[in-house]
């Protein structure tokens, strides 16, 4: 009989994930260059400035169940798609507005929509349809698709608002992600079953299971279910805590307060955009890890580490990039996202074939807690004129997310599948895929 020694499908789907995750990072990494020039034109608050990054996180956490049931009842290719014309569309509108609502309807609204649509449920949906083997590796390197963003944007947004102006960076943004589209059209596939072929790893061609009910009605009860159990509201925590110490304060108010301290914008915008190069190796190393370790140690080692590398910080800022700064960096990149992959790993473990949709809410936590963080980091700001207790405060929560990560109990026997899964179709023979 004959074998191929084809590709596997799979791969091709998760390097359109790849890009488009990347396609739509650039916002990601605007906001922190954006502050300054926009509060010295418009002369809003920065804590105006910071509620709008506010609504845009939560917006980015709380659209991720949906998005995750909505691909599950539209198929991953229109969501998608439709999620990088929100970004393209919130990102370039940005260059006409006038007021601070207008700023929070843009940033705060389309682009929050646009990439909560493309969040990390979006990751667990891509690696629970098309991969059994290498999941945990391939978690983590999609995640890191977002850090390759802010690698390749946040220097270029940089320049270009020190150049061009802010309205420039704004349409780059746009266009980096529209220009993604035709590919994710193309490319992008819904279930390896479509193509009558198994998941990577897998030995047999299992049917999509039945979408029951609309997309909210799925992801609302798919939180109500977990939030009856323990493991969601610990996992939950300290992700919340996670958002708060990575996107929410670091993500958004390291440039300012490294400005605060005399160094200029672009390189403390190169600073950050270094946190995203060792993120890359961070995480794709943590999912590597997650195949292998206990992922609830491992969230205790991530948070632990991230808390005591928060707390001195404030100590480190100076007018140029000294090496105790670079060290800071290079540590705190490695940590950056490290724990989505054992998060997702676990809520596959406690939480079966809901996971990606639980993730979704899990995630939700996470940019609920980068919302508060974001709105009152700028608050301390304007009011003590220091960013210091936010730091401070930061490294205290996260050493407590490594407590919470500590208490999760191990699951005996099969984790629970909440949705029925239809029969297995043998897989077809002539193929044969290697990785």
């Amino acid at each position: 009989m004959t074998r191929s020694r084809r590709l596997h499908p799979a791969w091709t789907v998760a390097a359109v994930a790849f890009v488009a995750l990347v396609g739509a990072a650039g916002f990601r990494a605007a906001p922190s260059v954006l502050l300054h020039p926009l509060h010295a034109e418009f002369r809003w608050p920065l804590a105006t400035i910071s509620a709008a990054v506010s609504v845009n996180l939560l917006l980015y956490g709380l659209t991720a169940p949906f998005a995750a049931a909505l691909m599950d009842r539209f198929g991953i290719r229109r969501v998608v798609a439709s999620a990088l014309l929100l970004v393209a569309a919130g990102s370039g509108l940005t260059v006409f507005m006038t007021a601070s609502w207008q700023l929070i309807l843009c940033w705060g609204v389309l682009v929050g929509l646009g990439t909560g649509s493309m969040a990390l449920a979006f990751v667990a949906t891509v690696t629970g349809r098309w991969f059994v083997h290498r999941r945990g590796l391939v978690t983590g390197v999609l995640t890191a698709g977002g850090a390759t963003g802010q690698l390749v944007f946040l220097p270029l947004v940089a320049v270009l608002v020190d150049r061009y102006g802010w309205r420039s960076a704004a349409l780059v943004v746009a266009g980096a992600a529209l220009a993604v589209v035709p590919l994710v059209v193309w490319l992008l596939r819904e279930h390896p079953a479509d193509l009558g072929l198994p998941a990577y790893g897998a030995t047999e061609v299992t049917p999509p299971p039945p979408v029951a009910g609309g997309a909210a009605a799925r992801a609302l009860g798919a939180l109500a279910q977990a939030a009856r159990t323990r493991p969601f509201w610990l996992l939950a925590g300290g992700f919340a805590i996670c958002g708060a110490t990575t996107n929410g304060l670091v993500g958004t108010h390291f440039v300012p307060a490294a400005h605060d301290h005399g160094m200029p914008q672009t390189t403390a915008a190169g600073l950050l955009a270094l946190v995203g190069l060792f993120d890359i190796v961070g995480t794709i190393a943590s999912g590597w890890l997650t195949d292998r370790v206990d992922s609830r140690l491992l969230l205790g080692a991530y948070y632990a580490l991230r808390g005591a590398s928060l707390l001195v910080l404030p100590g480190l800022f100076a007018a140029t990039a000294e090496p105790s700064m670079l060290v800071f960096i290079v540590f705190y990149g490695l940590d950056w996202v490290a724990t989505v992959p054992p998060t997702v790993a676990l809520c596959r473990e406690y939480f079966g074939a809901s996971a990606a949709v639980v993730f979704g809410w899990v995630f939700a936590a996470h940019q609920v807690g980068a919302a508060l963080a974001a709105t009152g980091a700028g608050l301390v700001r304007d009011q003590l004129g220091d960013y210091a207790p936010a730091w401070y405060a930061a490294g205290a929560l996260s050493i407590g997310a490594a407590g919470l990560s500590l208490l999760l109990r191990r699951r005996r026997g099969v984790p629970v599948e909440p949705l029925a899964v239809p029969a297995a179709v043998p897989v077809r023979r002539a193929w044969s895929y290697r990785g």
